[in-house]
């Protein structure tokens, strides 16, 4: 049986420090190994906070590493060129994505999301762009799931 550690780093920037080096030096693997691999695993995340879960095998001191993706906040906001959402997303427009990144993150995120179909899981990310106050092609987002579904009742 393996002991796991999941833990949330920053692409590319886990360190030997908390919260890794104390939940994984007692396991006895070596902690330098095993945030060097994590940094190599999540370099593409630049900025992003992602999950990881270390699997130790106490026998052998091995580790696997399973590097989730990050949230869809994180992604749009990133799309989008913002630290943060807006604080009142439902008077304030914290930035604008395109529909073709909201697209490409729905389907990065694939499995991650709730919808059967990729046309589901695009209205999934565009309801997180409501709840970050960001417009997709410089509509308010609830209009654009609207035309959506009118295009999609039409056929």
């Amino acid at each position: 049986m393996a002991d796991e550690v999941s833990v949330l780093v920053e692409g590319g920037k886990a360190s030997a420090g908390p919260p890794l080096g104390p939940a994984l030096g007692p396991l006895g693997v070596n902690v330098g190994q095993v945030v060097a691999k994590i940094n190599e695993e999540t370099r593409q995340f630049d900025g992003m906070r992602v999950p990881v879960v270390v699997k130790v095998d106490p026998a052998t001191r091995s580790f696997t590493l399973v590097v989730g993706r990050p949230p869809v906040a994180a992604l749009l906001l990133k799309e989008a060129g913002k630290e943060k959402g807006s604080g009142k997303p439902k008077t304030e427009v914290a930035g604008d994505v395109s529909l073709d990144a909201v697209r490409r993150i729905a389907e990065a995120k694939g499995a991650d999301l709730f919808g059967r179909s990729a046309e589901e899981k695009v209205n999934q990310v565009l309801g997180t762009c409501v709840s970050l106050g960001l417009t997709v092609g410089g509509q308010d987002p609830r209009s654009v799931l609207a035309e959506r579904l009118r295009a999609r009742e039409a056929k």
